[in-house]
């Protein structure tokens, strides 16, 4: 089928993985579900889509790991890359090729890539100064140094970025570095890089990029940011013993700085998907033919070097394509926090797998996508959501509609007659419906599309108890095989719609319906029209999707909570460690006299890049109210209030009507404009603060009683919560 704006095939990425740990739920919410939705979608219209990932298995994060377990890195690598390929597995991931970046035929390709740039004299060779370990006899990446952050005075803070106050850092800023593996002060040597000025490719990349209007909002104005400040020389090199060795004899014990082989990994993996099909060149068409839409699924901690750094690289070369869309996502918080993979903050998938269906998962986060705002996952909401959407309303409808065909129609579809006007008008929204999911899906709106499917199964609901078929079976029989005929169609088209995101349930459902092969042979464009005959045999019916019960929920809360309590207990820890360290005035430690700008230090962490936009925090603020007296503080009456129902006020797209559950007292609701932060259905359930003592006033003729508490403009609202569950009416003090 024909590819929007004229292209032949699509070529999907997945940002590489780091395999120094296990695989997250932020990892999958942000880079890899949304990926997976869209390419199993493009497969069921019948397009040329070939989807590429693979692990990243360079860079200073798998060395710290490799030191700090006392083993080599390449034991590391081996260790988690099996991990995730066996994870992204279980949860559905249909990659058409997942590599790595340790295999020789990327070493091969990233090499060619240098050498190619370095031969058109494009690379600048610069001195510059760098810690260096005695003890350790090595130079010292940016992870590897450890200090006091120059800005806030926390100690222990990485030498690329203080993790208490956001700030990034150059490694010799920092005060009392000393090398994170064996503790020993560093002293400051010279050695050289090699960088690509970046700053000659600026005028071509804002032309290129001006000419994608679809690109996200969030994608934009981060490139925007960058182009702002100007575009400055990158190191390429880095001094370390692992990755891929520069090939040039002068750089001995130099490798290629990973944010330039990791996308690199891409190509690579193509090549290694055409050799295993045997059709070593097809790579090619893949990534030199214009007629390919390269599209990068990605957090948007990468988004600088998708849009800006990888694209200039793959311009100095010549010939190749570039990214036709780079849909960035933002960050998933686990109960309004951040994640933290080193105090165990996190959801990990692996241990996920071993308790729950992945369908589940793959819902929850779909129907909750951070596409344009970080989202929350709460394992509250992720019961809430299999239970009563998938259980109660998608798996309902399948089984009832099943379950009275085979006890009532001898296992077979029913002969329908003449339809009502009730049973066209449920026929032709399966038409409408995977028009509206489509639709969404080739804009990258999982979110949205997810929910359109699910709106399928509630009118599917709806019209079966509408049509009451157990009633008309003995009163008429016609009627109840013509409604049981329609169900078996929506049935049928469900499979299909659900697939993208439900692909374990939606081969059970094909199954059941006793259809030929996988729902992967279906297409999309003719489900609308096609049709379960009369007399066709069913399968056996079966529940497709078991409630999860309190308990097992009870059971990850409780882990999270004691990961949270050691966390807080650490970072208090830290703290009480500033402050002991801390001047007379309590001012940071200051930077080492002999530290130069920081235009000199080696580059960032590719996963880790600052955003040019970025400020120090007090500049951000907002000008700061006259202060007021503790008496008029003490007038505001703060309470918690639970949402049990939302819908948007008429005609003013950023209200929403809150109906809340404020305890003691009658429910009661208020006005709040958070509409283009949140979706009405995003808020039911969640446990918010408002303003419980605020005079009442109509607002576009609607009553508000109360006040919701949230920070943040409009376009990055965040509601304030407690960060333990609450009892509605719970008195904030």
């Amino acid at each position: 089928m024909e590819i929007p704006g004229g292209f032949e095939r699509i070529l999907v990425t997945s940002a590489l993985p780091y395999v120094n740990g296990p695989i997250h739920l932020g990892h999958l919410a942000g880079a890899y579900l949304p990926a997976d939705v869209y390419v199993r979608f493009q497969r069921l219209m019948g397009r040329d889509v070939v989807y590429i990932c693979g692990s990243d298995e360079h860079g200073v994060a798998i060395t710290l790991t490799a030191d700090k377990q006392g083993v080599t890195p390449q034991a590391i690598v081996d260790r988690y890359h099996a991990m995730a390929e066996r994870d992204f597995a279980g949860f559905g991931m249909s990659f058409d090729h997942y590599s790595r970046t340790t295999r020789p035929i990327h070493h091969a390709t990233a090499q060619e890539f240098f050498l190619a740039l370095y031969r058109k004299e494009l690379f600048v060779r610069k001195e510059t100064r760098q810690f260096f370990c005695p003890k350790e006899a090595r130079f010292l990446a940016d992870r590897y140094v450890r200090g006091i952050c120059p800005f806030c005075g926390k100690p222990d803070a990485r030498g690329d970025q203080c993790e208490s106050c956001g700030n990034w850092i150059d490694p010799l800023q920092l005060g009392d570095p000393h090398c994170a593996i064996c503790g020993t002060a560093p002293v400051i040597r010279d050695t050289f890089h090699w960088y690509l000025p970046l700053g000659r490719f600026q005028s071509e990349l804002q032309t290129w990029i001006r000419t994608k209007p679809q690109w996200k909002e969030n994608v934009r104005n981060y490139v925007e940011g960058w182009f702002a400040q100007g575009l400055e020389d990158r190191a390429i090199t880095r001094d370390i013993d692992w990755g891929v060795p520069v090939p040039l004899p002068e750089a001995k014990g130099k490798v290629l700085y990973v944010w330039f082989d990791a996308p690199i990994g891409y190509i690579s993996a193509t090549k290694e998907w055409a050799a295993e099909r045997g059709d070593a060149e097809s790579w090619r068409r893949y990534w030199c033919d214009p007629k390919t839409k390269l599209v990068h699924f990605i957090g948007k901690d990468n988004i600088v070097f998708h849009t800006i750094f990888f694209p200039a690289v793959l311009m100095a070369m010549g010939g190749y394509t570039l990214p036709e869309d780079v849909p960035a996502n933002e960050f998933l918080n686990l109960d309004g926090r951040k994640l933290s993979t080193s105090a165990n903050y996190a959801v990990w998938l692996h241990e996920y797998l071993e308790k729950f269906p992945a369908d589940a998962l793959r819902y929850t986060l779909a129907v909750n996508a951070p596409e344009t705002r970080d989202t929350d996952f709460s394992w509250n909401e992720f019961q809430a959501r299999h239970n009563f959407e998938l259980a109660d309303i998608l798996g309902n409808f399948v089984n009832r509609t099943l379950t009275f065909a085979v006890r009532t129609y001898d296992g077979r579809v029913p002969d329908p007659g003449p339809l009502a006007p009730m049973d066209e008008a449920m026929i032709a929204e399966i038409g409408e419906a995977g028009a509206r999911v489509a639709a969404l899906l080739e804009r990258y709106e999982v979110r949205a599309g997810a929910r359109a499917m699910m709106d399928l199964s509630r009118a599917a609901n709806k019209y079966f108890n509408d049509a009451e078929p157990w009633a008309a079976k003995k009163n008429d029989p016609g009627r109840a095989r013509a409604a049981i005929w329609t169900a078996l169609q929506v049935v049928r088209a469900l499979a299909v719609y659900m697939h993208p995101f439900l692909p374990f349930s939606s081969e059970k459902v094909w199954r059941m319906l006793a259809l030929p092969g996988s729902v992967t042979s279906a297409r999309w464009a003719e489900t609308a029209s096609a049709r379960l005959p009369a007399g066709q045999r069913l399968g056996t019916p079966e529940i497709l999707f078991t409630k999860i019960e309190d308990e097992a929920i009870e059971a990850e809360k409780r882990k999270l909570e004691e990961a949270l309590e050691r966390m807080l207990a650490a970072q208090a820890a830290l703290d009480a460690k500033r402050d002991a360290s801390a001047g007379p005035a309590g001012a940071p430690a200051p930077a080492p006299a002999e530290a130069p700008a920081a235009a000199s230090a080696p580059a960032p962490s590719p996963t880790l890049a600052p955003s040019p936009t970025s400020a120090p925090r007090a500049a951000r603020s907002e000008e700061k109210k006259p202060m007021i007296a503790y008496d008029d503080f003490a007038k505001l009456d703060l309470r918690t209030a639970k949402v049990t129902a939302a819908e948007r006020v008429p005609k003013a797209d950023k209200l929403l009507r809150l109906t809340l559950d404020v305890g003691a007292e009658a429910p009661r609701q208020i006005v709040a404009g958070v509409g283009r932060d949140y979706a009405p259905e995003d808020l039911v359930g969640k446990t918010i603060i408002i303003v419980a003592n605020l005079e009442p006033r109509e607002i576009r003729g609607v009553r508000s009683e109360g006040m919701l508490l949230a920070a943040g403009p409009e376009g990055s609202i965040s509601l304030l919560t407690s960060d333990r569950v609450s009892p509605p009416g719970t008195k904030i003090s």
